[in-house]
Formats: C-alpha cells, sequence, structure tokens
C-alpha cells in the first residue's frame, strides 16, 4: 500500500497546508528522504529534476522549527537553504511560504540582484529558515549581517548545478563558517564525483536515497 503524507511522521498543520496543493501522495524521493531526515540524521539524496526533492526537505525542515519552536535571536538563523540560481532560491521560497502557513516560522529569501537593506533589517531580527544563493549567502557571512552559531540544519539544493557554475569556493567557506553537528542534507539530479566529495568530508554518516526516474512528481 502506498504511503500517505501522514504515514511520514508529519504533524496536523503541516498535512493540513498540503491539502490545498492537491498533492496524492508522497514521490519516492519524499517518502525515503522525511522520515530520515526527521530523525535528525545527514542525508544525500539523488534523484532527477521534477521529482519532488524541494518537498522532500522542505517538510522535515518545517516540521523540525515547528517542533522546536523557539523565538528568533537577533542576527541568528535556525535552517539555511543554499539554491544554485536566483529562480530556484525564489520558487523554493514560494513552496516554502505554502507549506508554511499559520505555523508562525519567519522566512526570508536572499538572493543576487535584490536590495540588501530589507534583507539585512530582517535578519537583524533573526529569521527560523533563510533561503539563499551562495554568493549572497557568503556577503551577509562576510559583512557580519547574521550569526550561524544556532544554526541547525543546512540543505543544499541541486547541488551538481552549484558546482557547475562554479560555486565550490563559497560552498566551503560557507561550511567553514558553521559549528558542528549541523545537520547537513544534499539534494542532486547527479552524483559527480565532486559532490561525492563534499558529502564525504562534510556530512555524518549520511543516509543515501537514490531514486530512478519518474515520470510525475510534486512539490518539485
Amino acid at each position: 500500500m502506498s504511503k500517505t503524507f501522514r504515514d511520514l511522521g508529519l504533524s496536523d498543520p503541516i498535512l493540513q497546508n498540503i491539502e490545498p496543493l492537491t498533492w496524492q501522495q508522497p514521490t519516492a524521493v519524499q517518502e525515503s528522504a522525511v522520515p530520515a531526515l526527521l530523525t535528525g540524521a545527514d542525508c544525500v539524496a539523488v534523484a532527477n529534476t521534477g521529482s519532488g526533492k524541494t518537498a522532500a526537505f522542505l517538510l522535515p525542515l518545517l516540521e523540525r522549527l515547528l517542533r522546536e519552536k523557539k523565538a528568533p535571536q537577533a542576527k541568528k538563523v535556525r535552517a539555511l537553504i543554499l539554491s544554485p540560481v536566483r529562480e530556484l532560491a525564489q520558487q523554493t521560497a514560494r513552496t516554502a511560504a505554502q507549506l508554511g502557513l499559520g505555523l508562525d516560522i519567519s522566512m526570508l529569501c536572499s538572493v543576487g540582484g535584490s536590495r540588501l537593506a530589507p534583507q539585512i533589517a530582517a535578519l537583524e531580527n533573526g529569521i527560523d529558515l533563510w533561503i539563499s544563493t551562495p554568493g549572497r549567502a557568503l556577503d551577509h557571512i562576510g559583512r557580519g549581517t547574521l550569526d550561524l552559531t544556532n544554526i541547525k540544519a543546512v540543505v543544499l539544493d541541486e547541488a551538481d548545478e552549484m558546482l557547475d557554475l562554479g560555486f565550490a569556493d563559497e560552498l566551503e567557506a560557507i561550511f567553514e563558517s558553521l559549528p558542528d553537528h549541523v545537520q547537513t542534507a544534499l539534494f542532486s539530479a547527479t552524483l559527480p564525483p565532486k559532490i561525492a566529495h563534499i558529502a564525504e568530508r562534510h556530512l555524518n554518516d549520511p543516509v543515501r536515497i537514490r531514486i530512478a526516474r519518474e515520470k510525475t512528481a510534486e512539490g518539485e
């Protein structure tokens, strides 16, 4: 029997936000990744574009932020999603807003080409979920406009595309800015040697998920 989103261990407020999206059931990557990430494990998930990877990491992230709800502290971020390009970061932010409706989880999307001042002001008050491109994330880290000492989870979305775009040095610099014992998830359409090397260096005994190509998907 196919699993439902409730079977994945998600709470009622998040399940209620899924209902209007008309997602019939979890995709294969969601079925594998959501329970694994809810345990706090690191994760490497390889699945093609359109397989539902975005919801596969957003759902457990939002669930964790909801369960561990604390008022954000000044300049501190509780979870970070890195996206390779502005359009994907903005798309992820829109999906996060839908899934996080009414959960009292603060979110910020920081991308190149957008004004810095509003982002700095938002970060000054602290943010639960920060979605950013690597360059803009490193910009804020360098400016000292945020504090990563309390961060609990980091997701690299479309990691192979980030490396294709030349962000290897930025990713290493961001990892160097993180505290120890941060839950880290790496989602990618492929697993070239450079991605495998990042996983080996920065992830702790990750759950490994590889999904064959699917014809339909939700939450991507």
